[in-house]
This record gives structure tokens, C-alpha cells and sequence, in this order.
């Protein structure tokens, strides 16, 4: 089997952004993006999806964190979507529930070439100590557009709001750990009555 690695470099006047992605890794992460709280959520990711993460920003943070979050949105999504290549003989559908003491949210992803998000989550918060939690839904769509995948999110409880957004991304981790998965009885064939997806 192909190893399904890839890194992509994004520069712009606004930041400059290195990803790197092991779709078959252990959950190992690494990541010098100045945003603390982002970090720990990234984190949730290779953890929960076992991919590997390597992530390099350097933004505009004494503006806000507007554009390193969505930018390393993008800089993902396009490196997930190289290294998934051609998605034969991927599950191609995620989805996992996770929850955090009082808060559960579920995430469902279909790496179905077509960019679509559903991002249903009302913070009881709009900060977790210094971050504007609305930048997660740019987060989330800048990845979409460029992993081409449709996502839903939604937190269906929870009223701590740093549990509301780690329920979000424990489950993102674990839906696509599910649709990275190679299955056996579909090796080489593309998961799709169309044939390419």
C-alpha cells in the first residue's frame, strides 16, 4: 500500500503555513502555531484519528486569530486531501459521538469530493480564555473546501464551552480515523456508484 503522507506549504501577505499529514500514523503531533487552545484541539485530531500532525504557522496574531485559524483550516484540508489521493479502497463514510462530562457531539464526514458543512453547535460561551470560539467554524470550513469532504457537526449538549469544542474534535478525530480506513473488501475500488469520487 501507497504510503498516504503529504505536505503542503500556504503563504499568504497574511500567514505562512507548513502541514504535514500521515493518514497511517500513531497520533503523534507537533505544533508551533502560537494559538494555545487551537493546539490542544489539533492535538484531538491525531490522537483520536491516530494521524500524525505536524503543524507550522506563523500569522498575523497581533491583528487576532482570524486568519492563522482559518488558514491552517485550509493548509489541512488541502494536505489531507493529497494524501488521501485517489480514495480507493477507503470506508469513505465517518461518523463517532464523544463526550465530555455533561457535553456530546456528533460528527459524520463523507470524503465525497464535494465541499458542504453543517455546523451546528451553540457555544454557552463566546471565548475560552483568550479565543473567540467562532474561528472553529472557519476552521472547519476552510478545511472542507479544500479536503472536498461534506461535514456535519453538531454538539447536541454541553455547558462548559471548552468541553462543547473537545467533544467537536475528539469525534472529527474518530469520524475520520473511520473514513481513512482501508477496507479490505474494497481494495482498489473507488467507494462510489459514480467511480471517482
Amino acid at each position: 500500500m501507497a504510503e498516504r503522507k503529504a505536505t503542503v506549504e500556504r503563504n499568504t501577505l497574511e500567514t505562512q503555513i507548513t502541514a504535514s499529514v500521515n493518514l497511517d500514523g500513531s497520533g503523534s503531533a507537533h505544533f508551533e502555531t502560537g494559538i494555545p487552545f487551537l493546539e490542544h484541539m489539533l492535538d484531538q485530531i491525531a490522537r483520536h484519528g491516530l494521524i500524525d500532525l505536524d503543524i507550522h504557522a506563523k500569522g498575523d496574531l497581533h491583528i487576532d486569530d482570524h486568519h492563522t485559524v482559518e488558514d491552517i483550516g485550509i493548509t489541512l484540508g488541502q494536505a489531507f486531501a493529497q494524501a488521501a489521493g485517489d480514495k480507493k479502497g477507503i470506508m469513505r463514510y465517518g461518523h463517532a459521538y464523544c463526550p465530555l462530562d455533561e457535553a456530546l457531539s456528533r460528527v459524520v464526514i463523507d470524503f465525497s469530493g464535494r465541499p458542504g458543512l453543517i455546523f451546528n453547535v451553540d457555544f454557552s460561551r463566546s471565548m475560552v480564555g483568550g479565543f473567540d470560539v467562532d474561528l472553529f467554524m472557519e476552521f472547519f470550513q476552510g478545511f472542507v473546501n479544500h479536503a472536498q469532504v461534506t461535514l456535519h457537526v453538531d454538539n447536541l449538549r454541553g455547558d462548559n464551552t471548552h468541553h462543547q469544542v473537545e467533544t467537536v474534535f475528539k469525534a472529527f478525530g474518530r469520524a475520520m480515523r473511520m473514513a481513512l480506513s482501508q477496507d479490505p473488501r474494497m481494495a482498489g475500488v473507488t467507494p462510489s456508484t459514480k467511480g471517482v469520487l
